[in-house]
């Protein structure tokens, strides 16, 4: 049994945050250079995609509960 329910929302935020982290320590080790503006649409992107997730997946619930009970 889970011990919480499954969030999809906050995983696809959390991959883009994630992506981020990687995308800066890659600059920080000298593996690539990476302008400073590069976050900005991973962020916002990454927070955009996992609020529509969220709400696509309470949704899903929400009609899912309804035919079936």
């Amino acid at each position: 049994m889970l011990r919480h329910e499954f969030q999809p929302g906050r995983l696809v935020a959390g991959l883009f945050l994630t992506a981020t982290g990687v995308v800066y320590a890659g600059d920080a080790a000298g593996v690539w250079r990476t302008p400073w503006f590069v976050v900005v649409p991973l962020v916002v992107g990454g927070l955009c995609l996992g609020g529509a997730t969220g709400v696509l997946a309470r949704a899903i619930r929400r009609r899912g509960g309804a035919e079936g009970g």
